[in-house]
């Protein structure tokens, strides 16, 4: 699969042309001093370039098609399929960005044009809606357009269906082996250290970050030399406000929690829907390593201290766009 070869759909086909204009007929006049004629009417610009535009997505959709189907598509090593993220994936989860959450970015400048970088975000939410946003944030909002591959617990891939949607869209195991291949090999990777405990954390507790975990990620970034940048999500919290943990029901279904919310599971399926909050997602200042010498990625102390600076800036911009929020939905 990784050694498929794409065949590029030819485009350069002679399209059918949209008629113009009608043809004019000139009225005779009663007195020769006076001429009349009806006015040409044109056909409007946008018709003609909507026509175009749509044979265009036409060709495209069937050629998209024809390499689904023939198997002439390219996947990294990873399982990363880049053409169906951009064309569908991005397209199903782009509506929700926009006009669900209606998704405010903020210091995307932060985020290096190339080479790669460690993102570290806050996690909450219930289900991890957090980190596909920021997903859609760096590819549509990043001069570049960037494509973001978030590292991921081991539920994610042991869910059937799941599984192959993350691996399509360029997510990993939550490695330090995996992680650092990116990173070296010039991607942007995406980590919430707060993993369960922070996605999973009941509403009262909501924008107080849990623990960062041991500081592997800092660890990470050190050996790849590659900076950290801190971002902030504000708008998950709310979206399911968890307000119980039945916890034999998660034991009995092998998950980390069962989250009971003011509509889940009282209304069935339509308590999974999520509040349509305000959201705003912040990139702060990176923070560089590649100052440091290779023995520093096995130093405790610096792995201490830089993933406390990376969790008190995140903390520290949480506050400042909470004050700054007029409204939940708002």
């Amino acid at each position: 699969m990784a050694d498929a070869k794409v065949i590029p759909f030819d485009e350069d086909r002679p399209r059918r042309r949209i008629a113009g204009a009608r043809r004019v007929r000139a009225v005779p006049a009663p007195a020769p001093a006076e001429e009349a004629a009806e006015p040409a009417v044109a056909e409007p610009a946008a018709v003609k370039s909507g026509g175009v535009d749509w044979d265009r997505r036409l060709a495209g959709g069937l050629a998209f098609l024809r390499r689904r189907v023939t198997g002439d598509y390219e996947v990294d090593e990873f399982g990363y399929d880049k053409e169906l993220t951009d064309q569908v994936l991005m397209s199903l989860m782009r509506p929700l960005f926009d006009k669900y959450f209606r998704v405010e970015v903020k210091g995307i400048e932060n985020i290096p044009a190339e080479g790669g970088a460690l993102i570290v975000a806050n996690h909450s939410g219930t289900l991890p809606l957090d980190g596909l946003m920021m997903q859609v944030a760096v590819h549509d909002h990043h001069p570049a357009q960037r494509h973001l591959r978030l590292l991921a617990a081991d539920l994610v891939f042991m869910l059937p269906v799941v599984n192959e949607l993350a691996r399509k869209a360029g997510h990993t195991l939550a490695c330090s082996e995996d992680a650092q291949r990116l990173l070296e090999a010039g991607e942007l990777v995406g980590v919430m250290p707060e993993g369960f405990k922070g996605i999973g954390k009941p509403f009262g507790d909501r924008y107080k970050l849990q623990r960062f975990g041991r500081g592997g990620f800092v660890s990470t970034a050190l050996r790849a030399g590659t900076p950290i940048v801190p971002c902030s999500i504000v708008g998950a919290e709310e979206i399911y406000p968890m307000v119980g943990n039945a916890k034999t029901v998660a034991r009995l279904l092998g998950i980390p929690y069962f989250p009971i919310t003011p509509t889940f599971p009282w209304l069935g399926p339509l308590g999974a829907v999520p509040l349509p909050t305000k959201w705003t997602i912040q990139f702060g200042q990176p923070i560089a390593t590649d100052g440091y010498p290779p023995e520093a990625a096995e130093d405790p102390m610096l792995m201490f201290n830089l993933t406390d600076e990376v969790r008190e800036q995140i903390q520290h911009t949480l506050y400042k766009l909470l004050v700054q929020r007029r409204s939940v939905f708002f």
